[in-house]
């Protein structure tokens, strides 16, 4: 550098101000929607309270484990956070213990009663049906009584066809009836066998392998539904000295109390007067239905924690139990206060802050765990570190509904996941979910399915349609297929980059799926707009424009977890292969064959052959579907989709089927036109003397109006004047049709 020179600073630059919404979810903590910022940097813990492993998972479960699914996948693959999802599995509780000793004691009653006479086995039955009389008889909740009137029934019946049977005295009748009697009591003895013999039962492998049936049957479930596998999964089971330690502390910090039986209970007085604690922090209006409240607050205990005595022992109406005494009959651990087994809502407080810490950003379940679960879970964490702050965002999923109305056993439409599968693939299950916030009540029914269902078509049409342009105009490698942007394209880029801001914005609003799924619907639209205004025009769409939407819209459903990694562009043809590799090897063939088929076309009809004709479109309609292969003709050039087979013929299927019932309905009207024509050319004087109007009377007068019924009493007045106008009503009728016929000759 010359002497005397001086080095030159670097130019100023001035920070661009951010811009564009951030991320927002539903809080249950506020109740509003609240600026997300984890913890630690990217890093985002999120605790999923599991189910209770003691009966078929139900549509409820899939509103809750799929929605929190959908969530969990937006966090990480589309807004780039490192989340660590952890579940638990609730595998001790009052509904397991009592399943699982009525399920081992009816398993053993029906192995010894084999042999035992039908008089005997009918006995039984009636002392059960005594108990279960009572159980109903004390129920409140109309669900639960209507369900158990309807197992009354069905019981009731199935005795009066033994009865019928013992005095057939047929053995064949007697054992089928029986064997009925048996069936349809089963609820029936299952409770009555619990009570009788329910204390007896000691080996925790009894508990376990109900537990784990149904453990093993969600997560086949959740595989099923595309949901993805937890980081960390952890069970009540494993946790149990932890428990322990955990409600130690709590004593020690003076929030809990023993009872003489052996029992911890939170003391909820205690808690609330420490000014830094506030109990019920998500549903503070919980104490102002004092009734509902204790209601809520049993529940919450469970069927065998809420005893005369027990409750007698509690010093307040709303302390919850931390560690339950156990009796005979139920599983126990050994714990400072004597054999037990811990309380519902300490299992997730614990297992939470032992994989997650004592921070936690986003805790989540389904609305009904809101009050107690989820604030009793608050309150012992806090209570155990004696710090008010522990989640920062609670995330509740929406309620379901069953055509508008809860799902229950006694409504008969309680629908487990695997009954929805029957009728619905995963796909479609998932897209009926995006079609709803999360947050939100969802109604599954025949209706919101429909819409689930349009989607999938819709969308699925235009990835097939793209990828035959595709095919016919562009390759990666050859510059042919890049075309000039006119101002038509223009405008569908402007209008695609504006869609896409509204889908980044209702990703941000809390994650709001409907709008999103709404914008890719419009992406469709204006792809399909774009594409018949070409055609009309005979200009060639620009297929790399069309691949962009079609990309983006695969990409958001990927995120969602509607299409997998491995596609491209659109649905893959079916769960079992790879469908990318199947097009490619294909395709070439099918271009082929359509180009074959094509040429025959336009020699038939050039020479009128309407044979071959019909066999073209055979191979179209019939042969070629049975391969998963839709040909589509289009003006000048047929469209070529190869599609999953199963679902194609169902879908012509439906087709045939809408078309059949058009037929009918055409059918259907032609004979009712036929009927009226064949009424109008009956003269006004025959009107009343034909078919069965002829034998509702006696007697007529010169212009064939009745004047006396079939018993020979005179027509009163007000029927007289019904007759006269039925008869200038046919008057007319029967001149109009005269004029028409009479026209037509």
């Amino acid at each position: 550098m010359a002497e005397g020179a001086q080095r030159r600073a670097q130019a100023p630059w001035t920070a661009p101000t951010p811009t564009g919404p951030q991320l927002m979810l539903l809080n249950s903590m506020t109740r509003t929607k609240t600026v997300f910022v984890p913890n630690e940097g990217r890093k985002v813990t999120m605790y999923i309270c599991g189910p209770t492993v003691y009966d078929h998972s139900h549509m409820g479960h899939a509103r809750t484990y799929l929605g929190l699914d959908i969530i969990r996948r937006v966090l990480s693959d589309y807004f780039g956070y490192d989340v660590q999802h952890v579940m638990n599995i609730t595998d001790i509780d009052d509904k397991i213990i009592q399943r699982g000793r009525q399920r081992h004691l009816l398993k053993e009653y029906l192995a010894t009663v084999q042999n035992a006479s039908a008089a005997d086995v009918a006995s039984d039955v009636i002392k059960a049906l005594e108990l279960f009389n009572v159980r109903f008889e004390k129920e409140t909740d109309n669900d639960k009584r209507g369900m158990l009137e309807g197992i009354i029934l069905k019981v009731n019946k199935s005795s009066k066809q033994l009865e019928e049977a013992l005095k057939s005295k047929n053995e064949n009748a007697i054992a089928d009836a029986q064997k009925q009697l048996l069936a349809d009591s089963s609820d029936v003895l299952m409770g009555w066998l619990d009570k009788e013999k329910g204390e007896t039962i000691e080996d925790h492998a009894v508990f376990d392998s109900l537990s784990r049936e149904f453990e093993t049957e969600y997560f086949k479930d959740m595989t099923r539904l595309n949901v993805l596998p937890t980081d960390v999964l952890t069970r009540v089971s494993e946790y149990v000295p932890e428990i322990i330690s955990y409600i130690e502390r709590i004593i020690k910090n003076g929030y809990a109390y023993a009872t003489k039986d052996g029992s911890v209970y939170f003391d909820t007085t205690a808690f609330t007067s420490n000014p830094k604690h506030f109990y019920a922090k998500l549903v503070p209006e919980a104490f102002a239905d004092k009734d509902n409240l204790l209601k809520n607050m049993r529940e919450g205990e469970g069927e065998l924690s809420i005893s005369a005595d027990q409750l007698q022992m509690k010093k307040g109406e709303t302390d919850f139990a931390l560690w339950k005494a156990s009796k005979k009959g139920e599983p126990w651990w050994v714990s400072p206060w004597g054999k037990g087994r811990p309380g519902w809502h300490i299992e997730c407080s614990v297992m939470s802050n032992a994989i997650c810490g004592n921070k936690l950003d986003i805790h989540a379940g389904g609305f009904d765990l809101r009050f107690p679960h989820h604030d009793n879970e608050i309150a012992q964490v806090e209570a155990h570190y004696d710090d008010p702050h522990w989640v920062n965002y609670f995330i509740h999923c929406g309620a379901l509904r069953i055509q508008g109305l809860k799902m229950s056993k006694s409504l008969k439409n309680f629908i487990t996941i695997r009954q929805a599968l029957e009728d619905y693939s995963p796909r479609q299950l998932r897209i009926l979910f995006l079609l709803h916030v999360w947050s939100d009540l969802l109604d599954y029914s025949k209706e919101t399915m429909n819409l689930a269902l349009h989607f999938e078509t819709v969308t699925n049409e235009f990835f097939l349609l793209v990828k035959d342009l595709l095919r016919k105009s562009w390759k990666p490698d050859d510059s042919e297929g890049f075309q000039k942007f006119e101002e038509r394209e223009k405008k569908l880029s402007e209008e695609f980059s504006e869609l896409r801001a509204n889908v980044h914005e209702a990703l941000c609003d809390s994650i709001d799926t409907r709008t999103v799924m709404e914008r890719l619907r419009k992406i469709v639209e204006i792809g399909n707009a774009y594409i018949v205004e070409k055609q009309k025009l005979e200009q060639p769409p620009n297929a790399l424009l069309l691949r962009q939407l079609a990309l983006y819209i695969t990409k958001i459903l990927r995120v969602f977890g509607v299409i997998p990694t491995s596609s491209e562009i659109g649905y893959p043809l079916s769960t079992d292969e790879d469908s990318t590799s199947k097009e490619e090897t294909v395709m070439p063939y099918l271009n082929v064959l359509s180009e074959f088929r094509e040429e025959v076309r336009k020699i038939a009809k050039a020479n009128g052959v309407h044979d071959i004709l019909k066999l073209s479109d055979k191979l179209r309609d019939e042969i070629l579907p049975n391969l998963g292969v839709r040909l589509e003709d289009r003006g000048k050039e047929t469209v070529i989709k190869l599609v999953d087979r199963e679902a194609l013929l169902k879908e012509l299927e439906r087709e045939k089927e809408v078309e059949r019932k058009k037929q009918d309905e055409k059918r259907e009207k032609e004979l009712k036109k036929a009927a009226k024509d064949a009424l109008k050319a009956i003269p006004p004087e025959e009107f009343f003397k034909q078919g069965e109007e002829a034998k509702k009377y006696l007697k007529w007068d010169e212009k064939g109006i009745p004047t006396h019924t079939a018993d020979g009493e005179e027509v009163s007045k007000s029927l007289r004047k019904k007759l006269e106008k039925a008869w200038e009503t046919q008057r007319k009728d029967h001149e109009d049709h005269s004029s028409k016929t009479n026209g037509k000759a």
